[in-house]
């Protein structure tokens, strides 16, 4: 049986769709990570499994029960917000037992509990300190841990890492998966960033205008994007505007600005004329001082050179004004801007889109 069931949910105010027709199951365990830019309904739909938001129509089933209109206190979930929520007047220990005394929980069973938990979120000893004495990662255990004090259901973080550092926030997420796959715990996620959802996630929801645009693990998602949404959100930065010129045997030949053609793999069949987009991810584009040749090469002047640690990554103006960005290894010789250079890619790194966006590039 499925732990969650999302039976095409809806959400209007005054008449604008938050969320559109949202289908989604998670399984028991399972990681799913809901992924989007603001304002895509990400978290109207968490909020809607949690109750506190109500669907305009369609279902809501929890462990194979229909709690589209129970209140979310009776719905045994545990919820960690962005800002955590914790009580400031509080001790961690206060923090975490407050669902366990609003339950009736007993004392020592609240306080073998709370104890179990310092454990598991790796801060034994720190019952007593005040909330206001921790940092940004320690409440974020803290708020985690008073989520699942209760023995959730269903575990929902909305952007709980939002609002730590980038060192820390990388740290919390390894962290973070691992003690999920622990607990063994159902666990949906909302985030806007790319890498956390990589990271977390067994499964990626990505979502656009309150629709879900594609459901996959995240090497589906990776290698396989089903529109041209879900390919730039999730890497492919290089979208330059083509027309079919031809098509043989699963490939098709595009015709660039500028004249210049190219051969793609294809998985549905576009027609001679139709008019097209190319994306190429940055690490996939390479770049040489020699002459253009054939197959995928153009020619182009370096706009742009920076400097990323172990990475460069370099602008290329093409003719017609086009820009490409290539990722390439910083122990490289640099390319100064002015310098007119080749740029290439292997061909089945190439993923090509109609114009209503839809994928037709080869799997």
């Amino acid at each position: 049986m499925a732990s969650v069931a999302i039976q095409n949910v809806c959400k209007f105010y005054a008449g604008m769709a938050a969320v559109r027709d949202a289908d989604l199951t998670v399984e028991q365990g399972e990681f799913v990570v809901l992924l989007g830019p603001s304002g895509c309904g990400k978290t109207t739909t968490l909020r809607m499994v949690a109750g506190f938001v109500q669907p305009s129509r369609g279902r809501i089933l929890i462990g194979g029960e229909d709690v589209t209109r129970v209140a979310p206190r009776a719905r045994n979930i545990g919820m960690v917000f962005q800002n955590y929520a914790l009580f400031p007047n509080m001790s961690v220990a206060g923090n975490i037992a407050f669902g366990l005394r609003q339950k009736g929980a007993s004392r020592a069973g609240t306080r073998a509990r709370v104890a179990e938990l310092l454990e598991l979120i790796q801060m034994p000893g720190r019952g007593e300190s005040l909330i206001t004495t921790l940092s940004g990662g320690q409440q974020q255990r803290v708020a985690l841990a008073r989520a699942l004090a209760v023995s959730p259901r269903v575990l929902l973080m909305d952007e709980p890492l939002g609002a730590l550092d980038a060192r820390l926030r990388e740290a919390m997420q390894l962290e973070l998966a691992a003690m999920q796959r622990r607990l063994g715990i159902t666990t949906i996620l909302v985030t806007h960033d790319q890498q956390e959802a990589m990271v977390l996630a067994d499964r990626i929801v990505v979502m656009a205008d309150g629709r879900i645009q594609q459901t996959g693990t995240p090497d589906q998602l990776y290698q396989h994007p089903s529109n041209r949404f879900v390919a730039e959100f999730v890497g492919f930065n290089n979208i330059l505007a083509g027309r079919v010129g031809a098509v043989n045997a699963g490939r098709a030949q595009i015709v660039l600005r500028g004249g210049h053609r190219v051969w793609v793999p294809t998985r549905r069949q576009p027609q001679p004329g139709d008019s097209v987009k190319l994306a190429i991810r940055p690490q996939h584009v390479e770049i040489s001082e020699r002459q253009a040749g054939s197959g995928s090469s153009l020619s182009g002047q370096v706009e742009e050179r920076r400097f990323l640690g172990n990475r460069v990554n370099y602008s290329v103006r093409l003719p017609l004004d086009e820009v490409v960005l290539a990722e390439c290894p910083a122990e490289r010789p640099p390319l100064a801007p002015g310098t007119t250079v080749s740029v290439s890619w292997p061909t089945e790194r190439a993923h090509l889109f109609d114009t209503a966006g839809r994928a037709l590039h080869g799997e």
